[in-house]
């Protein structure tokens, strides 16, 4: 059986104290940071996009818990869970939102999903604006108030209806397990190109998803169960 092997130790050598060390030493200290610095010079338009996505991720990982959170829950008819699955729907729609055009770690157009799940985002996209970052009379809230007059007082009474999606909509979880697909893509393509560009190689952290992500048994093959996912 094949040893396994040790974790590299790495040195961390303050720039004060390199005048210190033998001039050999610092002839090859500052050789390689000089050469370091050449090869980031070169990639730095594909380092800014990587920038980008990468601060796109922690929202993706937000996204795709809440969607699993609504998918997970089961119906009661209370209004704590009415409220309970309102807040849910709230968070996934302005979390999507923050991924389509929340600034450094946006980058998710309408024109980078497939036809089928452009009607998704229109939706997720009226929702977020009518309904929940601005009160303007989105169609899933209606209410009216009613006003009668008996014995010389006048009694108010209000009808209230809210419509709401038991575990999400069904068409979110597609639209999640795109998007992290997309995600993966991005990033793959951005490190073949500074590859390409730079003649080294580049790697990214990655590991097993936790245990909600999967449906099946087995965890350690995520790609089976709706591709591959993003997790800070």
């Amino acid at each position: 059986m094949e040893k396994p092997k040790e974790p590299e130790e790495y040195v961390i050598v303050p720039d004060e104290v390199i005048k210190y060390l033998p001039e050999e030493w610092q002839k090859h200290i500052y050789g390689i940071e000089n050469e370091v610095k050449g090869v980031l010079e070169t990639a730095d338009d594909n380092l800014k996009i990587l920038n980008r996505l990468v601060h796109a991720f922690p929202t993706m990982a937000s996204l795709r818990y809440i969607q699993h959170r609504l998918a997970s829950t089961k119906f009661e008819a209370t209004t704590e869970w009415v409220l309970e699955n309102d807040m849910l729907t709230l968070a996934f729609v302005t979390t999507y939102a923050r991924l389509i055009n929340g600034g450094i770690g946006s980058g998710v157009s309408r024109s980078s999903l497939p036809p089928e799940l452009r009607p998704v985002h229109d939706d997720l996209i009226d929702l977020r604006n009518k309904r929940y970052a601005h009160n303007v009379g989105h169609d899933s809230i209606t209410g009216s108030l009613e006003i009668g007059f008996e014995g010389g007082k006048f009694d108010i009474s209000v009808n209230f209806n809210m419509d709401f999606h038991v575990a999400g909509a069904r068409e979110w979880e597609s639209l999640v397990k795109f998007l992290d697909g997309l995600m993966v893509s991005r990033l793959h393509a951005q490190l073949e190109k500074l590859k390409e560009k730079t003649g080294r190689e580049w790697t990214f952290p990655s590991g097993p998803p936790p245990d909600w992500v999967s449906t099946g048994p087995d965890t350690s093959t995520p790609a089976e169960e709706g591709g591959p996912r993003i997790f800070p």
